[in-house]
């Protein structure tokens, strides 16, 4: 498939994934406040600060306004994922497990670092940085969640998931090295953390310990 074709078909990567990444993590964020028993007001705050903080640090990152503070779109799509993780908590048992919030956060880990690695490429920073900064915009959201919800940051102990982002902003670095495009850049990171991601959570996968090292 063309850079053309991949144009066509996703129109703007960064708006495309951006969308996705906000519904899809204000969804997820909502989700554990539900599961938590948060009222309303904390739901939608939860489900607010996973959808923005990753991509509000982004921002900061690269010395621009962050764009929640430019466009109302942005909030209201952060409110749209809020409002379906309420209708799934009506309607489905356990929603903070349930593969529709499961693959949701696959695919806005997904998103986020696509996002992520299109703003830095764009700054002109480092492979390093690219990589860096959309490992950041991916999981820094649900880093925050978490110590809202009053946890630990569940990323630094367990499961395979800020990995995920890592190997997909290296794979957007590494195809734009080889002379690929923003928008194949785009599909193939999307697509590699997307994979990774959800291969992780069928397999299981978990990065060692330094106790499990030691047998």
């Amino acid at each position: 498939m063309s850079q053309d074709a991949l144009a066509v078909l996703f129109g703007d990567p960064f708006a495309v994934m951006n969308t996705i990444g906000l519904v899809a993590f204000a969804l997820v964020g909502s989700s554990k406040a539900i599961h938590e028993e948060f009222d309303l007001f904390g739901i939608a705050i939860v489900g607010l600060a996973m959808a923005f903080a990753g991509g509000a640090t982004r921002d900061l990152l690269v010395t621009r306004v962050p764009l929640a503070l430019q466009s109302p779109i942005e909030i209201s799509l952060g409110l749209l994922g809020v409002g379906l993780a309420i209708a799934l908590s009506i309607v489905l048992s356990s929603p903070e497990r349930h593969p529709v919030t499961l693959v949701s956060d696959a695919i806005g880990l997904a998103a986020f670092t696509t996002t992520g690695a299109i703003v830095a490429t764009e700054a002109g920073v480092s492979a390093f940085g690219i990589v860096a900064i959309a490992t950041i915009n991916a999981v820094g959201g649900g880093a925050f969640a978490d110590i809202l919800l009053d946890r630990s940051p569940f990323i630094l102990f367990e499961d395979f998931y800020a990995s995920c982002a890592v190997l997909g902003g290296s794979a957007y670095w590494l195809v734009g090295t080889v002379g690929g495009g923003g928008s194949t850049a785009a599909v193939v990171c999307a697509a590699v953390t997307v994979v990774t991601r959800l291969a992780a959570v069928t397999y299981g996968w978990n990065l060692p310990t330094v106790q499990h090292l030691d047998y």
